[in-house]
């Protein structure tokens, strides 16, 4: 059986939810890209950006957000969602979202397109959560939204080519994200937007080789990133077509070796600590690739093993003492142990459970007996 802390529960929750409410309100250190005309340009991040400034940056304060209200949909009757709910309450009123309006006014493309990304998913988050307050906090984030959307339509629209690296730049994981946001909310003009731009990106790539991966302190798969959009976008068929010319290497013998985990050295490098993240996002990235094919698939079981062996080394130190990663990474844990953005649920257990089976059967035969 897995180890326990491979499932969420109350109690892992809990620890999730706290790392965020230990940083939301947590000014300093701070570290942030601005663009500064004159010195009334320069002041405190409290006054940059009213709403999201705590957690060392913008996008983890935003997606910080996002993990309380993920949490709190989850495990609506659990203790830390009076903490949750105040933290929420503080944040998103419309005075402190009229001031994310003027930044974002002054610098249209701020925070783009990993940080925004983020609030569109908060956005859907929100959107999908049948329940009073919630409603009320998406009135009041609704603003921000508009303009953040009308802003990335104007971007993707110019983009000519995509960025491949792997950290906040990337355009396939940030457009992973959007695409789930236009669908929950039914833009449907949005939806054509992203799918026919992921089209134009990636539909043509060949061979991709994961041995070039990571680069530097990555904290997503380009190569993963890509293939978890196209499942988004193709049909089960094609995306098996085009997943076996963009990924040849993938092996069918259950084998992790063609895709190992980083580890981390030094957990107070705050670079380093992205590969936390990375052995996270590879993990729900190959779980959504699984999601996109036939269950027939022969790569499936690989896939999977894989991805859960990826999800251990994730997991292992995940509520970390050190703000190199309590400020973000819990976000991470959060959106793979609840399995958001999948097409079709896959539960750790059943994983471990049809693994074992397969193993049993596979012994079977080789003995000549009967499974």
């Amino acid at each position: 059986m897995p180890p326990d802390n491979l499932e969420i529960n109350e109690t892992i929750a809990a620890q999730f939810a706290q790392l965020v409410l230990d940083c939301i309100g947590r000014e300093y250190p701070h570290s942030g890209l601005y663009w500064a005309d004159s010195d009334e340009d320069i002041k405190p991040p409290r006054e940059l950006t009213p709403a999201f400034y705590g957690c060392l940056d913008w996008h983890s304060a935003v997606h910080g957000h996002w993990l309380l209200v993920r949490l709190m949909r989850h495990f609506p009757e659990a203790s830390f969602n009076a903490a949750s709910k105040q933290a929420l309450e503080q944040s998103l009123t419309p005075e402190k979202i009229q001031g994310e309006i003027a930044h974002f006014q002054r610098l249209p493309f701020f925070e783009f397109p990993y940080g925004v990304a983020w609030l569109l998913q908060l956005a859907a988050e929100l959107h999908e959560w049948n329940h009073p307050q919630a409603k009320q906090w998406r009135l009041v984030l609704e603003p921000l939204e508009k303009l953040i959307a009308d802003n990335l339509q104007r971007w993707i629209n110019g983009l000519k080519l995509p960025n491949r690296t792997g950290m906040h730049s990337q355009t396939a994981f940030a457009l992973g994200l959007i695409l789930d946001w236009a669908r929950i909310t039914e833009n449907n003009d949005f939806t054509q937007l992203v799918e026919n731009k992921a089209r134009q990106f990636y539909l043509s790539d060949r061979n991709y080789s994961l041995q070039f991966e990571p680069l530097g302190y990555d904290f997503l798969s380009p190569g993963l990133a890509e293939a978890d959009l196209m499942r988004r976008v193709l049909p089960t068929t094609a995306f098996s077509d085009w997943l076996t010319d963009f990924l040849p290497q993938i092996p069918i013998d259950n084998s992790a070796n063609w895709l190992q985990p980083p580890g981390v050295d030094n957990p107070k490098d705050y670079m380093q600590s992205h590969f936390y993240g990375l052995n996270l996002s590879r993990a729900w990235m190959l779980e959504g690739i699984i999601s996109g094919l036939a269950n027939s698939d022969r790569r499936i079981e690989t896939l999977r093993f894989t991805a859960l062996h990826h999800r251990q080394h994730g997991l292992a130190d995940i509520v970390s003492e050190h703000y190199a990663a309590s400020h973000w990474v819990g976000t991470f844990a959060v959106y793979l142990l609840t399995n958001r953005g999948l097409q079709r649920k896959i539960g750790v257990a059943e994983q471990w459970d049809e693994l074992r089976q397969a193993g049993e059967a596979g012994e079977a035969e080789e003995a000549g007996g009967e499974f």
